[in-house]
Protein backbone atom coordinates (compact mmCIF):
# COMPACT_ATOMS: atom_id res chain seq x y z
CA UNK A 1 0.00 0.00 0.00
CA UNK A 2 3.14 2.21 0.91
CA UNK A 3 4.55 1.66 -2.48
CA UNK A 4 1.03 2.43 -4.18
CA UNK A 5 0.33 5.57 -2.46
CA UNK A 6 4.21 7.00 -3.01
CA UNK A 7 3.86 6.01 -6.82
CA UNK A 8 0.88 8.06 -6.97
CA UNK A 9 2.63 11.06 -5.56
CA UNK A 10 5.21 10.77 -7.62
CA UNK A 11 3.53 11.17 -10.81
CA UNK A 12 1.59 14.27 -8.86
CA UNK A 13 4.44 15.31 -8.31
CA UNK A 14 5.76 15.06 -11.82
CA UNK A 15 2.66 17.37 -12.80
CA UNK A 16 2.98 19.70 -10.59
CA UNK A 17 6.25 20.73 -11.52
CA UNK A 18 5.26 21.13 -14.79
CA UNK A 19 2.28 23.36 -13.72
CA UNK A 20 4.30 25.30 -11.44
CA UNK A 21 7.23 25.64 -13.44
CA UNK A 22 8.82 24.41 -10.85
CA UNK A 23 12.55 22.47 -10.83
CA UNK A 24 13.39 19.63 -7.90
CA UNK A 25 17.01 20.35 -6.83
CA UNK A 26 18.60 17.54 -4.79
CA UNK A 27 21.73 17.05 -2.59
CA UNK A 28 23.48 13.39 -2.92
CA UNK A 29 22.65 12.74 0.76
CA UNK A 30 18.41 12.89 0.63
CA UNK A 31 16.94 9.52 0.01
CA UNK A 32 17.71 7.59 -3.44
CA UNK A 33 13.47 8.23 -4.37
CA UNK A 34 14.00 11.64 -4.51
CA UNK A 35 17.37 11.74 -5.82
CA UNK A 36 15.74 9.60 -8.98
CA UNK A 37 12.83 11.59 -8.95
CA UNK A 38 15.11 14.86 -9.08
CA UNK A 39 16.90 12.94 -12.41
CA UNK A 40 13.68 11.85 -13.98
CA UNK A 41 12.18 15.51 -14.02
CA UNK A 42 14.78 17.64 -15.19
CA UNK A 43 16.32 18.80 -11.90
CA UNK A 44 19.65 17.86 -10.40
CA UNK A 45 21.36 16.16 -7.90
CA UNK A 46 24.17 17.52 -6.55
CA UNK A 47 27.21 18.92 -4.11
CA UNK A 48 26.17 22.11 -2.66
CA UNK A 49 28.19 24.35 -5.11
CA UNK A 50 26.62 23.26 -8.08
CA UNK A 51 22.85 22.80 -6.47
CA UNK A 52 23.53 26.27 -5.78
CA UNK A 53 25.05 27.42 -9.46
CA UNK A 54 21.93 25.04 -11.13
CA UNK A 55 19.46 27.00 -9.24
CA UNK A 56 20.24 30.48 -10.51
CA UNK A 57 20.58 29.50 -14.25
CA UNK A 58 17.60 27.32 -14.50
CA UNK A 59 14.54 29.24 -16.13
CA UNK A 60 11.59 27.93 -13.41
CA UNK A 61 10.27 30.92 -11.64
CA UNK A 62 10.03 28.20 -7.94
CA UNK A 63 13.09 26.37 -7.29
CA UNK A 64 12.16 23.26 -4.99
CA UNK A 65 15.35 22.07 -2.32
CA UNK A 66 15.61 18.56 -0.97
CA UNK A 67 18.66 18.85 1.77
CA UNK A 68 19.55 20.96 4.46
CA UNK A 69 18.96 24.46 5.40
CA UNK A 70 21.63 26.58 4.57
CA UNK A 71 21.32 24.85 0.73
CA UNK A 72 17.78 26.09 -0.01
CA UNK A 73 19.18 29.73 1.70
CA UNK A 74 21.89 30.05 -1.12
CA UNK A 75 19.61 29.08 -3.67
CA UNK A 76 17.35 32.15 -2.48
CA UNK A 77 20.77 34.03 -2.25
CA UNK A 78 21.71 33.65 -5.92
CA UNK A 79 18.10 33.73 -7.17
CA UNK A 80 16.08 36.31 -5.23
CA UNK A 81 13.58 37.05 -8.02
CA UNK A 82 12.72 33.23 -7.65
CA UNK A 83 10.19 31.52 -4.82
CA UNK A 84 12.51 28.84 -3.25
CA UNK A 85 10.90 26.42 -0.97
CA UNK A 86 12.75 23.96 1.41
CA UNK A 87 10.31 20.52 1.65
CA UNK A 88 11.54 20.33 5.03
CA UNK A 89 12.42 23.46 7.10
CA UNK A 90 13.52 21.70 10.09
CA UNK A 91 16.63 20.09 8.10
CA UNK A 92 19.62 21.77 9.57
CA UNK A 93 23.15 20.61 9.80
CA UNK A 94 25.09 20.31 12.71
CA UNK A 95 28.05 22.60 11.29
CA UNK A 96 25.84 25.95 11.16
CA UNK A 97 24.06 25.16 14.50
CA UNK A 98 27.19 24.70 16.35
CA UNK A 99 28.34 28.09 14.25
CA UNK A 100 26.41 31.22 16.16
CA UNK A 101 26.48 33.93 14.40
CA UNK A 102 26.62 36.53 16.84
CA UNK A 103 29.33 34.47 18.60
CA UNK A 104 31.22 34.06 15.25
CA UNK A 105 31.42 38.19 14.68
CA UNK A 106 32.79 38.18 18.16
CA UNK A 107 35.56 36.17 17.03
CA UNK A 108 36.18 37.56 14.14
CA UNK A 109 36.83 40.85 15.69
CA UNK A 110 39.99 39.15 17.63
CA UNK A 111 41.74 38.97 14.59
CA UNK A 112 40.25 42.07 12.65
CA UNK A 113 43.31 41.48 10.05
CA UNK A 114 41.99 38.16 8.49
CA UNK A 115 40.86 37.23 5.75
CA UNK A 116 37.38 35.35 6.76
CA UNK A 117 36.38 31.98 4.84
CA UNK A 118 33.51 30.00 6.26
CA UNK A 119 32.27 26.78 4.56
CA UNK A 120 29.10 26.85 2.64
CA UNK A 121 27.47 24.98 5.56
CA UNK A 122 26.87 27.85 7.39
CA UNK A 123 23.89 30.29 7.85
CA UNK A 124 22.84 33.45 5.61
CA UNK A 125 24.23 35.29 8.46
CA UNK A 126 26.87 33.82 8.99
CA UNK A 127 27.86 34.10 5.81
CA UNK A 128 26.99 37.52 5.56
CA UNK A 129 30.15 37.81 7.71
CA UNK A 130 32.58 36.11 5.37
CA UNK A 131 35.05 37.17 2.68
CA UNK A 132 34.65 34.21 0.69
CA UNK A 133 32.53 31.17 1.36
CA UNK A 134 33.69 27.61 0.08
CA UNK A 135 32.54 23.77 -0.82
CA UNK A 136 34.80 21.12 -0.29
CA UNK A 137 35.50 20.85 -3.59
CA UNK A 138 37.14 24.15 -3.97
CA UNK A 139 38.40 24.89 -0.36
CA UNK A 140 42.11 24.09 -1.31
CA UNK A 141 41.99 26.02 -4.41
CA UNK A 142 40.89 29.19 -2.27
CA UNK A 143 42.73 29.44 0.54
CA UNK A 144 46.22 28.35 -1.59
CA UNK A 145 45.02 31.29 -3.63
CA UNK A 146 44.58 33.76 -0.72
CA UNK A 147 48.10 32.18 0.83
CA UNK A 148 50.04 32.79 -1.96
CA UNK A 149 48.63 36.90 -1.36
CA UNK A 150 49.82 36.34 2.09
CA UNK A 151 46.62 36.69 3.47
CA UNK A 152 45.91 35.23 6.68
CA UNK A 153 42.76 33.32 7.82
CA UNK A 154 39.68 32.79 9.74
CA UNK A 155 38.46 28.99 8.93
CA UNK A 156 34.65 28.33 9.95
CA UNK A 157 32.86 26.03 10.98
CA UNK A 158 34.76 22.41 9.82
CA UNK A 159 37.74 22.27 12.18
CA UNK A 160 38.44 18.43 10.28
CA UNK A 161 38.59 19.89 6.31
CA UNK A 162 39.71 23.53 7.80
CA UNK A 163 42.92 21.22 9.32
CA UNK A 164 43.07 19.49 6.27
CA UNK A 165 42.95 22.25 4.12
CA UNK A 166 45.90 23.86 6.33
CA UNK A 167 48.15 20.86 6.03
CA UNK A 168 47.89 21.08 2.24
CA UNK A 169 48.31 24.63 1.57
CA UNK A 170 50.17 25.65 4.69
CA UNK A 171 48.40 28.51 5.14
CA UNK A 172 48.07 30.99 8.26
CA UNK A 173 44.57 29.46 9.60
CA UNK A 174 42.45 29.67 12.84
CA UNK A 175 40.06 27.02 12.96
CA UNK A 176 36.76 27.65 14.78
CA UNK A 177 35.65 24.58 16.46
CA UNK A 178 32.98 22.78 14.53
CA UNK A 179 32.05 19.23 13.08
CA UNK A 180 29.69 17.16 11.10
CA UNK A 181 27.80 15.00 13.20
CA UNK A 182 28.28 12.46 10.65
CA UNK A 183 31.89 12.45 9.47
CA UNK A 184 33.29 13.24 12.96
CA UNK A 185 31.63 9.22 13.86
CA UNK A 186 34.43 7.05 11.52
CA UNK A 187 36.23 5.52 13.33
CA UNK A 188 39.94 4.48 11.98
CA UNK A 189 40.47 1.85 13.81
CA UNK A 190 37.61 -0.11 12.24
CA UNK A 191 38.26 1.30 8.79
CA UNK A 192 41.76 -0.36 9.45
CA UNK A 193 39.97 -3.99 9.87
CA UNK A 194 37.65 -3.07 7.14
CA UNK A 195 40.75 -2.53 4.54
CA UNK A 196 42.38 -5.67 6.11
CA UNK A 197 39.07 -7.22 5.19
CA UNK A 198 39.24 -6.08 1.72
CA UNK A 199 42.73 -5.23 1.05
CA UNK A 200 41.82 -5.02 -2.93
CA UNK A 201 39.18 -1.92 -1.84
CA UNK A 202 40.15 1.54 -2.37
CA UNK A 203 39.07 3.53 0.63
CA UNK A 204 37.45 7.26 0.05
CA UNK A 205 36.84 9.74 2.28
CA UNK A 206 35.39 13.03 2.63
CA UNK A 207 37.75 15.46 4.40
CA UNK A 208 35.17 16.71 7.14
CA UNK A 209 36.40 13.10 9.01
CA UNK A 210 38.58 13.19 11.18
CA UNK A 211 42.65 13.30 10.52
CA UNK A 212 43.23 9.86 11.27
CA UNK A 213 40.27 8.77 8.79
CA UNK A 214 41.69 10.96 6.58
CA UNK A 215 45.33 9.74 6.31
CA UNK A 216 43.58 5.82 5.47
CA UNK A 217 42.05 7.04 2.21
CA UNK A 218 43.24 6.45 -1.27
CA UNK A 219 41.18 9.51 -2.49
CA UNK A 220 40.03 12.92 -0.25
CA UNK A 221 37.39 15.01 -1.30
CA UNK A 222 34.33 16.50 -1.87
CA UNK A 223 30.87 14.02 -2.89
CA UNK A 224 31.63 15.17 -6.21
CA UNK A 225 35.08 14.47 -6.15
CA UNK A 226 34.36 11.13 -4.71
CA UNK A 227 31.45 9.84 -6.99
CA UNK A 228 34.49 11.16 -9.73
CA UNK A 229 36.83 8.62 -8.20
CA UNK A 230 34.62 5.66 -7.86
CA UNK A 231 34.15 5.76 -11.54
CA UNK A 232 37.25 6.69 -12.65
CA UNK A 233 39.56 4.20 -10.43
CA UNK A 234 40.00 0.69 -11.76
CA UNK A 235 39.03 -0.94 -8.44
CA UNK A 236 36.10 -2.66 -8.37
CA UNK A 237 35.56 -2.46 -4.89
CA UNK A 238 35.41 1.10 -2.66
CA UNK A 239 34.96 1.50 1.27
CA UNK A 240 32.78 4.88 1.37
CA UNK A 241 33.62 7.21 4.04
CA UNK A 242 31.04 9.85 3.78
CA UNK A 243 27.23 9.58 4.24
CA UNK A 244 25.32 6.79 2.60
CA UNK A 245 23.32 8.55 0.62
CA UNK A 246 25.95 9.18 -2.25
CA UNK A 247 25.82 5.04 -2.47
CA UNK A 248 22.64 5.54 -5.34
CA UNK A 249 24.72 7.56 -7.49
CA UNK A 250 27.97 5.35 -7.12
CA UNK A 251 26.05 2.43 -8.04
CA UNK A 252 24.18 3.82 -10.72
CA UNK A 253 27.91 5.23 -12.29
CA UNK A 254 29.28 1.99 -11.78
CA UNK A 255 26.53 -0.47 -11.56
CA UNK A 256 29.62 -3.44 -11.70
CA UNK A 257 31.38 -2.52 -8.78
CA UNK A 258 30.90 -3.04 -4.98
CA UNK A 259 30.48 -0.16 -2.66
CA UNK A 260 31.04 -0.81 1.22
CA UNK A 261 29.99 1.84 3.43
CA UNK A 262 32.84 2.77 6.17
CA UNK A 263 32.82 2.03 9.76
CA UNK A 264 31.40 4.04 12.46
CA UNK A 265 31.18 2.08 15.04
CA UNK A 266 33.01 -1.04 16.70
CA UNK A 267 32.50 -5.25 16.93
CA UNK A 268 29.32 -5.09 18.93
CA UNK A 269 27.93 -1.93 17.95
CA UNK A 270 24.56 -1.69 17.68
CA UNK A 271 25.51 -0.34 14.32
CA UNK A 272 28.70 -0.64 12.40
CA UNK A 273 27.64 2.29 9.71
CA UNK A 274 25.04 4.58 10.80
CA UNK A 275 27.00 6.91 8.41
CA UNK A 276 23.29 8.62 7.55
CA UNK A 277 22.75 12.68 8.29
CA UNK A 278 19.66 12.66 10.88
CA UNK A 279 18.66 15.89 9.01
CA UNK A 280 18.73 15.19 5.34
CA UNK A 281 16.58 12.09 6.01
CA UNK A 282 13.84 14.27 7.16
CA UNK A 283 13.57 15.27 3.12
CA UNK A 284 10.40 12.70 1.85
CA UNK A 285 8.49 12.21 -1.36
CA UNK A 286 5.64 13.09 0.85
CA UNK A 287 7.00 16.40 1.82
CA UNK A 288 7.99 17.48 -1.73
CA UNK A 289 4.25 16.75 -2.86
CA UNK A 290 2.80 18.79 0.17
CA UNK A 291 4.60 21.54 -0.79
CA UNK A 292 3.67 21.73 -4.46
CA UNK A 293 0.53 21.23 -3.39
CA UNK A 294 0.31 23.74 -1.53
CA UNK A 295 2.20 23.80 2.04
CA UNK A 296 4.52 26.43 0.93
CA UNK A 297 7.68 26.00 3.12
CA UNK A 298 9.47 29.44 1.34
CA UNK A 299 12.50 30.65 2.04
CA UNK A 300 12.94 34.25 3.15
CA UNK A 301 15.97 36.06 3.98
CA UNK A 302 16.31 39.89 4.68
CA UNK A 303 17.35 42.11 1.91
CA UNK A 304 20.70 43.43 4.24
CA UNK A 305 21.45 40.03 5.01
CA UNK A 306 20.86 38.23 1.26
CA UNK A 307 22.73 41.45 -0.26
CA UNK A 308 26.01 40.45 1.95
CA UNK A 309 25.87 37.00 1.67
CA UNK A 310 25.64 37.34 -1.88
CA UNK A 311 29.23 38.92 -2.41
CA UNK A 312 31.14 35.96 -1.13
CA UNK A 313 29.01 33.43 -2.88
CA UNK A 314 29.35 35.19 -5.53
CA UNK A 315 33.48 35.01 -5.12
CA UNK A 316 33.31 31.39 -5.08
CA UNK A 317 31.51 31.29 -8.12
CA UNK A 318 33.08 33.30 -10.00
CA UNK A 319 36.72 31.81 -8.86
CA UNK A 320 35.11 28.31 -9.51
CA UNK A 321 34.57 29.52 -13.15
Amino acid sequence: MKDLINSYKIEEIKTLLKEKDAVLIAHYYVAADIQKLAEETGGIVADSLEMARFGANHPAKILVVAGVKFMAESAKILSPDKTVLHIAPDATCSLDIGCDVDEFKEFCAKYPDREVVVYANTSAAVKACADWVVTSSIAIDVVDYLESENRKIIWAPDKYLGGYVKKKTNADMILWDGACIVHEEFKANELKRLKDEFPDAAVLVHPESPKDVVELADVVGSTSQLLNASQKLLNTKFIVATDQGILYKMQQASPHKTFIEAPTGGNGATCRSCARCPWMAMNSVTQIYDVLAGKMNEVIISDDIRLRALVPLQKMLDFKR
